[in-house]
């Protein structure tokens, strides 16, 4: 039997964890896929304006897109690995009961605010589809498409946090 490397996550025993902590990795690929991506779309917009005279129309649509997934995946990331905004220097002054009962509800609005977020990202995303960006010729709904995205990423990782709670187990940050 192979020995785990010191570096590598422990492998959680739970099936929705796991994909949990797979949707955040591939999230994390994906933001810094798109990130090179920004950077080349920019590149060539600064190169096709001064070396050759002629901005490509196409580049600042395209990185304003990779920018709303960058964001979009790096949110979601943020709140499995607990990076959200939390008052975590009141909740560890709470006894152990009610610090527990906090983190819960803290997590339940989270996963709310992410189920807002799908539903309105949605109802954007279905009312713009018809229409074309002018520069990228894609349905303008693809830029909403990214909160429904991140809505329902938000949505698994705040259930997960809240059933770890529970379990009395901690959620691992996949990128460890």
């Amino acid at each position: 039997m192979p020995v785990a490397a010191a570096t590598d996550a422990p492998v959680s025993p739970h099936f929705y964890t796991r994909l949990c902590a797979r949707l955040s990795k591939a999230c994390l690929v994906a933001a810094v896929l798109g990130l090179f991506g920004i950077i080349l779309s920019v590149q060539a917009q600064v190169i096709g304006r001064y070396v050759f005279n002629d901005t490509p129309t196409w580049t600042e649509a395209l990185a304003l897109q990779l920018v709303l997934y960058v964001t979009a995946f790096g949110v979601a990331v943020g709140v499995r690995d607990a990076g959200h905004i939390g008052l975590e220097s009141l909740v560890t002054l709470l006894p152990d009961t009610m610090r527990r009962k906090v983190e819960v509800l803290i997590h339940a609005l989270v996963g709310l605010f992410g189920g807002i977020l799908v539903h309105s990202g949605w109802l954007w995303t279905r009312l713009k589809w018809t229409e074309l960006d002018p520069m990228l010729h894609l349905p303008v709904g693809i830029d909403y498409l990214s909160l429904v995205i991140a809505g329902t990423l938000i949505v698994m990782f705040s259930i997960e946090h809240i059933v770890a709670l529970l379990r009395g187990e901690e959620v691992v940050p996949a990128w460890h």
